[in-house]
């Protein structure tokens, strides 16, 4: 499958509104609201989605959309954007700057193109399936470890990684070398230019990860569920980030 040409110059498009929105708001004191699942929501969120939604559109109508926000347009359409318009909304609530902009596209519900945006740091990864992931036009290229003695782990917190996931989790973050708590979508941008070598999360949803797959697996990394199957619109929420194959089986041993 080849990505059309109007496709990546879009998503830069949608990366760049965001920006627009959701800069002017960093750092003040906005106000917060919870969501329904007690997840907080703030006017930076709800603007850059819609900003989003109304370049798509006015510029790719017959696609859809499934955004954090405001839910599913088309969502069964041959070509489907997924929008996460503040990805680590508390991060942003509190003034750190590793949220990021997340915006993925499936093509038959497989992600083919993702962009991880940080504004306030003025970095861009940009991933497209079968190219070379960048970040703000330079490769990137995972770590080469193998050994998980040797491995720093990442995920955004144990409290998302509960019962039985937590035990599995905590018999494999035993046998490495540190763990890093906290990040969201940035801990795998980060990965994708070799700084950790392992992102372990649980109970994502297609909007936290579909962008990402891209980013990582054209920077050279493994992403899959806790199974090793493929990431894709009905995955489980389970996600295992890899440097190098050879560390991803190894993980896999504890996560199965």
């Amino acid at each position: 499958m080849s990505l059309p040409a109007d496709f990546l110059p879009l998503a830069q498009r949608l990366a760049d509104a965001a920006r627009a929105v959701i800069l002017p708001y960093y750092r003040t004191r906005l106000a917060v609201d919870d969501k329904l699942d007690a997840s907080p929501v703030t006017l930076a969120d709800r603007g850059a989605e819609q900003a989003m939604r109304a370049l798509l559109a006015e510029h790719a109508p017959e696609h859809g959309i499934i955004g954090e926000e405001f839910g599913r347009e088309r969502d069964e359409a041959e070509w489907v954007w997924v929008l996460d318009p503040v990805d680590g909304t508390k991060s942003f609530i509190v003034g750190r700057p590793t949220f990021c902009t997340l915006i993925g596209l499936l093509h038959h519900g497989k992600p083919v193109l993702g962009i991880i945006d940080q504004p306030v740091l003025n970095e861009r990864w940009v991933g497209v399936a079968g190219q070379p992931s960048t970040l703000n036009g330079s490769v990137v290229q995972t770590s080469d470890i193998t050994d998980l003695a040797a491995t720093r782990l990442g995920s955004t917190g144990p409290q998302y990684l509960q019962a039985a996931a937590g035990e599995r989790f905590a018999g494999l973050q035993a046998r490495c070398r540190f763990t890093v708590w906290g990040g969201d979508a940035y801990l795998y941008a980060l990965l994708a230019c070799g700084g950790y070598d392992l992102v372990v999360e649980s109970g994502l949803k297609l909007h936290d990860f579909a962008a990402l797959v891209p980013v990582v697996q054209g920077a050279g990394g493994t992403m899959t569920d806790w199974l090793g199957g493929e990431l894709n619109k009905d995955s489980d929420g389970s996600v295992l980030v890899a440097a190098t194959a050879a560390l991803h089986e190894q993980a896999l041993a504890y996560l199965r």
